[in-house]
């Protein structure tokens, strides 16, 4: 199968949302919302069952540690083998890796396999193929699953949906973290992951206080221009290194993670910093400086834009965006951003080693 943009693969995952029927609720769950608090003592993760998790569709209950994880949601995994776990199932969405599991991610598998990897082209999960890998828990946080979706998958394990408070595909990593090690009974060790990357995104802003002070957004030339909206977790690196992203960039986008805009709205993108995302490093960053509105924008001018390979171990990294990954992004996003925003021209934003 031809590999497609991120932004094509979600979209078809969106549009699968509008030609789904909502139908029968889940079974075993209820229309609470909010989280309630975790039963028993902290010392094990055993103790920490039954656990209620609240989401779009209601919310589901955890009777028992798991044992057998699927992960519906694209960049769940991460979270899961962070925590110590090995999930038995994936859904692919980057491709390339065994058991869709990144480089960034693959000491956590240890000596455990690799996980079965599922996929999604648009018409939802494989149902019968997750049904035979008998799982005892679903994880679709980061997903765009419809109510008729989480029904089918809810009768033969709990599924944990998307929050209902963001955007499908608009969790941001930290609540994607937490709320995966509350499924699984870690949740004081999943803070304490998500405070040791905070750290990082703090350390990064120190040694780069122009970030505060300036503006920046992300971008890929998928049918078109295609900007991420401030719940995309793209934009969501940007906004996490100080950096502020259009003031209407919502407006524009919607209540999606991204869009396409127009020719007349490529102001959007002279911002302090463009990053784009590009299938290449030549003949796309040709076919953009050659576009007469956008070459003729300052972020063009002045050489404040990045460019990322999507395809690349980095490129899928910054796709990912998630508490494994984005060690590995800052470790290469950061330098590129510094020389982008130095405020001279003449310097050269290069590219990561490795």
């Amino acid at each position: 199968m031809p590999r497609a943009t991120r932004a094509s693969r979600l979209t078809g995952l969106l549009t699968s949302v509008l030609l789904l029927a909502v139908t029968a609720v889940a079974c075993g769950s209820s229309d609470s919302g909010p989280d309630t608090p975790d039963s028993g003592a902290k010392g094990s993760a055993s103790a920490a069952y039954p656990v209620t998790i609240g989401h779009k569709y209601g919310s589901t209950t955890i009777k028992s540690e798991p044992k057998r994880i699927v992960t519906v949601g694209l960049t769940d995994q991460d979270a899961v083998l962070a925590l110590g776990k090995v999930p038995v199932g994936t859904t692919e969405w980057l491709g390339g890796y065994k058991g869709a599991v990144g480089p960034w991610a693959k000491d956590k598998l240890g000596s455990s396999p690799a996980p079965t990897v599922l996929k999604d082209t648009g018409t939802g999960p494989q149902v019968e193929k997750i049904a035979a890998l008998r799982p005892d828990l679903i994880l679709a946080v980061y997903s765009g699953l419809t109510k008729s979706q989480y029904a089918s998958l809810s009768k033969f394990a709990p599924v944990v949906a998307q929050p209902k408070e963001f955007n499908d595909f608009g969790v941001p990593w930290q609540r994607q973290t937490e709320l995966i090690g509350k499924a699984l009974g870690k949740e004081a060790e999943a803070k304490k992951l998500v405070a040791g990357v905070q750290d990082k995104f703090a350390a990064a802003r120190e040694a780069n206080p122009g970030f505060t002070r300036s503006t920046a957004v992300v971008a890929t030339p998928y049918d078109g221009t295609f900007v991420f909206g401030s719940q995309d977790p793209r934009s969501r690196l940007l906004s996490g290194l100080g950096f502020t992203l259009p003031k209407d960039l919502d407006k524009v986008i919607g209540d999606k993670f991204g869009a396409n805009i127009s020719k007349e709205r490529l102001d959007l993108l002279d911002q302090g910093v463009a990053v784009w995302i590009v299938p290449d490093l030549t003949s796309a960053v040709t076919k953009l400086h050659r576009d007469p509105v956008y070459r003729d924008e300052n972020v063009v001018k002045q050489g404040r834009e990045v460019f990322v390979k999507e395809t690349s171990d980095y490129g899928n990294a910054v796709s990912l965006s998630t508490v494994l990954s984005i060690p590995y992004v800052l470790d290469r996003l950061v330098p590129q951003l510094a020389a982008a925003s130095d405020g001279k021209p003449a310097t050269k934003v290069g590219q990561p080693s490795s």
